[in-house]
């Protein structure tokens, strides 16, 4: 006679379930696992880099979750003999299931040669378990009783899957759920990975867009003066070797202080003044509450570089450039204006300084700026806000 006649009450799969519900209630054991996460990460880091670590601690968990627990629970050790008779069993199928069945059949869509190796399986390490059970753990606990023959067992099919199948298959199932979501959060850090790469490889190329956009102009202004013998000459080398200081070897940073970004715009205005003098009503106005304040590098040189190029050249009339920067609070609030000739047709296009300054916008501060710029027929205006936090 079939020993579960005897023994219809006690499955293995039962005591599983219900050390699964105590687990969901111990929310005590749930805080002192995320504690301890949180305040080793070393100690997490190594597990995760040293796999058989990360195994071992699996199957020790899971045998102190589900085997040592029912046993207390049950105040008897026949479940702990039974579970720990199961183990072998449960082992090789999680492996098989996770190493071999999965990565090599599933994913690859081999669903037929799939589900015909997982139904082998299945009765394979079904019976497995239960032979382990019957003859190993059950002449320790249970007397009187008639044993099952290894025939009868394997016959069984019906009991096999309806009871050892779950109890067998279930840490297998555990392991792939961990395995997928662990391989999740992998691609989505690598993923994240390649958007900051690429990301700074971009920021890399607007500031070198800047580099010699700017340098080129400085040399048009420089090539102007020198055509006029200007004594100035030399102050616009000095100038300009101090700029290019910076944007050369300086910029390839992630933030510098804000008071740095105005000592640059500083620098090129008065670059600049040297050329044009009093033909320029020039207003540079800037109130920064705290000057460590970080910000991106050369994020605001566009837009008054773009000033000086289309605004101060080309006009008979006194060409107007106000400038006016208030940080506070960790709120950039940035204006500036600058007239323009008639004469120049307005074709909405405003070079490679407003461009460059969304893209960067965009790249450093997302959904945390505002820009709105105004192109009139006689003047261009932009305004920027933006939250530094």
């Amino acid at each position: 006679m079939p020993l579960h006649a005897f023994y219809p009450s006690e499955t293995p799969f039962r005591g599983f379930i219900s050390c699964i519900h105590r687990i969901a209630d111990n929310e005590t054991c749930l805080l002192v696992t995320l504690a301890l996460m949180k305040s080793q990460p070393r100690f997490i880091d190594r597990i995760l880099k040293y796999r058989w670590i990360s195994h071992i601690l699996f199957w020790i968990l899971l045998m102190a979750t589900f085997t040592l627990s029912t046993g207390l629970a049950s105040g008897t050790w026949s479940h702990v003999y039974t579970h720990t008779a199961m183990l072998p069993a449960q082992i090789a199928a999680a492996y098989v299931l996770n190493y071999v069945l999965v990565p090599k059949f599933l994913y690859k869509k081999k669903y037929g040669l799939f589900t015909l190796y997982f139904v082998l399986s299945i009765y394979f390490f079904t019976v497995m378990a239960r032979l382990f059970v019957v003859h190993i753990a059950e002449p320790l606990f249970r007397e009187d009783y008639t044993q099952e023959s290894i025939g009868e067992i394997m016959s069984d099919a019906v009991y096999l899957f309806a009871v050892y199948f779950p109890a067998v298959f279930m840490y297998g199932l555990i392991m792939l759920i961990i395995k997928t979501i662990k391989k999740r959060f992998d691609e989505k850090h690598e993923i994240e990975i390649l958007q900051k790469e690429k990301a700074k490889n971009e920021l890399k190329f607007l500031r070198g867009q800047i580099q010699p956009h700017f340098l080129f102009n400085t040399l048009n202004n420089l090539y102007a003066l020198t055509l006029s013998k200007s004594d100035l000459a030399p102050q616009v080398v000095l100038k300009l070797s101090e700029l290019l200081d910076f944007i050369l070897y300086q910029s390839d940073v992630p933030s510098i202080p804000v008071e740095k970004e105005i000592e640059l715009m500083q620098g090129f205005i008065d670059l600049e003044t040297l050329r044009y003098g009093d033909g320029l009503d020039l207003v540079f106005e800037h109130s920064v509450d705290e000057p460590s304040t970080p910000i991106a590098p050369l994020l605001l040189l566009p837009l008054v570089e773009n000033a000086f190029k289309h605004g101060s050249s080309g006009s008979a009339e006194k060409s107007k450039i106000h400038i006016h920067l208030l940080v506070q609070d960790k709120k950039l609030s940035f204006s500036i204006f600058n007239s323009k000739p008639r004469t120049i047709e307005n074709n909405g296009s405003s070079g490679i300084g407003t461009a460059n300054l969304t893209r960067q916008l965009e790249l450093n501060y997302p959904n945390q700026y505002d820009m709105e710029a105004k192109d009139a027929n006689d003047s261009y205006w932009v305004k920027l806000s933006i939250d530094l936090h």
